[in-house]
């Protein structure tokens, strides 16, 4: 059982994975005042798998905690020093819901820390902001953005995500399009904008104003993530990672226009046109806002990012499969337990 605690206050992370979150995520974990560990994207994951729950009796509601915990507990980067009670994620659920869970877990991080804040990185969770308001009232969004096309160009190289131009130009802007209309509709005290070209040119100026906003101190300590034990846990999890044991890389913008081909960024700016300018970022070719997509292009692309998909995970290095693989097991005896048990 946990002692009594004053109950911590949440901070989400919003956009598209690859703009420099998990950077982000280590230099507030440096805070003492943030609980900020990698995240198990525990409702990106369960929400596509609470059907096999059903409606959530009391019993069905501590399997769902208990198979949550232990998909946390298999995160490739494990949660030092923080040990999940079950008995008391299922005494604090105000509800028989999966975003208690998930915010309960993250509180049971701060409480470990003895933080003002958690932090979660998830940053897909911006489509589930309407279930996230309700459990969590005064939950501070950080929206971090980066150009969509450096975006493109990380995941084709990353072990996860779409690898096609096009998919991945769909998903920058669904990501977008939800961010900028969540901010609309959020009071400001709670919304924070960040720019990743930004935070790297200049990373004291933007974490101290991040720091203003969230009401804690500011230390230059924040900077030095690199030589943190969380960062080099992090960067030896994983390939995609492994720029968090080295300093901020102030010149990694723009590197799409060497390793992009003009067909890819015409794509992309085909799609996002609207959104890359209303953010700030300008089109290489003003042109590619009024093309079009054919039906029959789209089909080439589903089966070229399929296969693209596919040869990510041939040449991955056994490392990075290895480390996902705990939770993956997981998932699958998750599946085949419910569909046995008829839940």
């Amino acid at each position: 059982m946990m002692e009594s605690f004053l109950k911590p206050d949440g901070i989400q992370i919003i956009g598209t994975q690859r703009s420099g979150s998990n950077l982000l995520r280590v230099i507030l974990d440096q805070s003492q005042q943030i609980a900020s560990p990698h995240p198990p994207h525990i409702l990106v994951t369960f929400v596509p798998l609470l059907d096999l729950y059903g409606f959530l009796t009391e019993q069905k509601y501590k399997t769902l905690i208990n198979d949550v915990v232990n998909y946390v507990k298999a995160n490739p980067v494990p949660w030092d020093g923080v040990a999940l009670d079950e008995a008391w994620i299922f005494e604090n659920s105000q509800t028989y819901s999966l975003f208690e869970i998930n915010r309960l877990v993250y509180e049971t991080a701060a409480i470990a820390k003895k933080a003002k804040y958690w932090c979660c990185k998830s940053m897909a969770n911006v489509h589930y902001a309407a279930e996230l308001e309700k459990h969590s009232p005064n939950l501070k969004y950080i929206y971090l953005y980066r150009d969509g096309r450096d975006v493109a160009l990380s995941f084709k190289k990353a072990i996860v995500g779409e690898k096609h131009i096009y998919h991945l130009a769909k998903q920058w802007f669904k990501d977008q399009s939800a961010c900028i209309a969540l901010a609309k509709k959020t009071n400001t005290d709670r919304f924070f904008s960040l720019n990743y070209e930004e935070l790297i040119a200049n990373p004291a100026k933007v974490i101290q104003s991040l720091c203003k906003f969230l009401g804690i101190d500011y230390s230059a300590k924040m900077l030095d993530f690199h030589n943190s034990k969380e960062s080099q846990a992090t960067a030896n999890a994983g390939e995609m990672w492994e720029n968090l044991a080295k300093p901020i890389i102030k010149d990694n913008t723009g590197k799409y226009r060497k390793a992009l081909s003009e067909e890819e960024i015409s794509i992309f700016e085909c799609i996002n046109a609207q959104t890359l300018t209303s953010l700030g970022y300008a089109l290489d070719d003003p042109e590619n806002q009024v093309k079009s997509i054919s039906a029959e292009e789209i089909e080439g692309y589903n089966l070229e990012n399929d296969l693209l998909k596919k040869n990510i995970l041939l040449n991955a290095r056994q490392s990075d499969l290895d480390n996902r693989g705990p939770q993956l097991e997981i998932l699958k005896k998750i599946k085949t337990h419910q569909v046995i048990a008829g839940v």
